[in-house]
């Protein structure tokens, strides 16, 4: 038996022996577009699996992780997602903050911040976006400056997950006066438990908030909390999203097969199958799966254009369940009466819209093809 094999197998044992109980009940809740759903349940199950060492697996050993290979990470996820396990709520620590950290962070930092994170003591949020620089990243205007040994911190982000469960942000912030774009900005680790930070929950959709707007009035952070040098913040949150749309997506993938093998089922139930058009996109979707999960396993494989793959899959799939449902999708009313009462493939439609916008849009992800990857000529800017 090959370590992989060998490392899935007790992923699976484990998960069978302490999903249970308690945390029974905690099975298939969660994640996008559920993040509402047994919020506490799951942080307690999260924390469990940390005292038993299952939480930042591919972190190296001595930050705290097991130094998973990246196969070996695929198999807990996909070991996860057949368990029906609740979806996590440490993830962006885990596997934004955190990986960062480790690469670009002091010995300092790195002992303050990756134990709480792996341990799921604190939990994370991402403060890039704004109201006027979402895909536009360079464009931010939240602006810091250093006063009396801390950082000031002053301006907007939005579109910000979790920040309403969460104690820390990432804050991307403009620190040198006059600077524009990509120059002079830096990567700030801001508490939100404070005055000056104000959390408002946006209603997306799905009639759930799992995105808020962040507000920063003079909020403040320790000098030492800037990862890499004041100004030099571009590279290091480059270098946030290049883990972000790699390897941390391995367990959505997971997720993914799940969902496209519950629509198999309900199209072969209702019917649907009898139409060969969605015969031939129920196919196509499975190849497309197929053809995801292998690049994943690719370190070679760009993250630009694995984030361009999955998200259009995703969306698609999206359409395809409105369509294997036909007229029922239009109805959302549920089994309680309530006017908004969505089902899980109406939600999953509704949210999958968002997949090709965050975390870069696919317009700026064929630009990064382009010209860093191809070599085209720079799209020519104002």
């Amino acid at each position: 038996m090959s370590s992989v094999e060998e490392f899935r197998t007790e992923v699976r044992s484990w998960l069978r022996t302490h999903l249970t109980g308690e945390f029974a009940a905690l099975k298939g809740r969660g994640g996008p577009g559920r993040e509402h759903e047994e919020f506490e349940g799951r942080l307690a199950w999260e924390r469990h699996m940390a005292a038993h060492g299952w939480t930042c697996i591919g972190w190296p050993e001595r930050h705290g992780g097991r130094g998973a290979s990246t196969a070996e990470q695929f198999a807990f996820h996909e070991e996860y997602a057949l368990a029906d396990a609740p979806a996590r709520v440490g993830h962006i620590g885990e596997q934004l903050l955190g990986p960062t950290l480790i690469d670009h962070g002091t010995e300092e930092q790195k002992a303050r911040f990756l134990p709480p994170i792996r341990a799921v003591r604190e939990l994370w949020c991402q403060g890039y976006s704004e109201p006027d620089a979402g895909s536009d990243l360079a464009g931010v205007r939240t602006r810091a400056r250093l006063h009396e040994g801390e950082w000031v911190v002053d301006g907007q982000k939005i579109w910000t997950s979790l920040a309403h469960e969460s104690q820390w942000c990432f804050v991307l912030a403009r620190t040198t006066p006059g600077s524009r774009r990509h120059a002079g900005l830096s990567y700030l680790l801001v508490p939100l438990d404070q005055p000056g930070v104000g959390v408002r929950p946006i209603v997306q959709l799905t009639g759930t908030s799992e995105f808020n707007e962040v507000f920063f009035d003079g909020a403040r952070t320790d000098a030492a909390h800037v990862v890499g040098a004041p100004g030099d913040g571009w590279a290091v949150a480059m270098a946030t999203l290049g883990y972000e749309r790699g390897v941390s997506t391995l367990g959505q993938q997971v997720g993914f097969r799940r969902e496209l093998e519950a629509l198999a089922a309900l199209a072969a139930r209702n019917g649907a199958l009898a139409d060969p058009l969605l015969r031939d996109r129920l196919v196509r979707a499975w190849i497309g799966l197929e053809t995801m999960r292998a690049t994943a396993l690719d370190p070679a494989t760009a993250p630009s254009l694995a984030k361009l793959y999955w998200a259009r899959w995703h969306r698609d799939l999206g359409e395809l369940a409105m369509d294997v449902r036909g007229a029922a999708s239009l109805l959302a009313a549920g089994e309680h009466g309530d006017p908004y009462d969505l089902d899980d493939w109406q939600r999953l439609f509704l949210f999958s819209r968002a997949d090709t916008i965050y975390a870069g849009s696919d317009e700026i992800q064929r630009t990064i093809v382009a010209e860093r990857i191809l070599g085209l000529p720079k799209e020519v800017r104002a």
